[in-house]
């Protein structure tokens, strides 16, 4: 099934390795869109595949819902997902939106950002355990920071998780919880993009020798 898309523009890298890897993923998953059009999973929109975006700045929301809201196999959730319910504040920064009280983040790490209030909004905030019901493939968890929050609570187990852990100066503050929990749940690291370490729990996973290369201890680096 094609489903034409008012967006054109996409990075395919995502889709592209679990295409060829010959995955038919039933429901995809990405939380932090940041816009349409460079969603992870726009080629599963585009496929027809049972989608659900998780974005918590009610401007990129309403971008959303533009792109995708007359589309019936795609759920929008304008919330933030955090490690306790309720309202969060936010600090916009370009691409860099993230929430009070991380540790870190790539607005911070990289461009030396300060919060500033005039940045900042507040929106509702829950679990991601009240979002997913258990039948998710495909995750990708872009959230500057507060990955970690949405594994702790995830109910579904993926065949593949792609997930910011650093880029330039800035590394995920939760990567020693985030590498337990792939290691304690049959999670392998399949390959890395210039800010993303893919997951995977599918065995004998089509591996290329660039892909082997992005994870390896010794060569990583040339993807960061």
């Amino acid at each position: 099934m094609f489903v034409a898309v008012l967006v054109t523009a996409m990075n395919t890298t995502f889709y592209d390795h679990i295409t060829h890897a010959h995955l038919h993923p039933l429901h995809v998953c990405e939380v932090g869109v940041y816009v349409p059009d460079t969603s992870n999973v726009l080629g599963f929109i585009r496929d027809g595949v049972r989608t659900t975006l998780v974005e918590a700045d009610p401007q990129i929301v309403e971008q959303c819902k533009a792109s995708f809201g007359g589309l019936d196999h795609v759920t929008i959730h304008g919330v933030a997902v955090s490690d306790t319910a309720g309202a969060l504040r936010l600090y916009r920064v370009g691409a860099s939106t993230f929430a009070e009280g991380l540790p870190d983040s790539p607005a911070r790490a990289n461009d030396s950002y300060d919060p500033n209030e005039a940045d900042s909004f507040t929106v509702d905030a829950v679990q991601f355990s009240a979002i997913d019901d258990g039948t998710i493939d495909v995750l990708s968890i872009d959230v500057e920071g507060g990955e970690w929050y949405v594994l702790r609570h995830m109910v579904s187990r993926p065949l593949v998780i792609s997930i910011e852990t650093g880029v330039k100066h800035y590394r995920n503050p939760f990567l020693q919880e985030i590498a337990a929990w792939m290691t304690a749940n049959g999670y392998r690291p399949w390959y890395r993009d210039t800010s993303d370490t893919i997951y995977t729990r599918v065995p004998n996973i089509a591996t290329s020798l660039r892909d082997r290369l992005s994870i390896h201890p010794l060569t990583h680096w040339l993807f960061s």
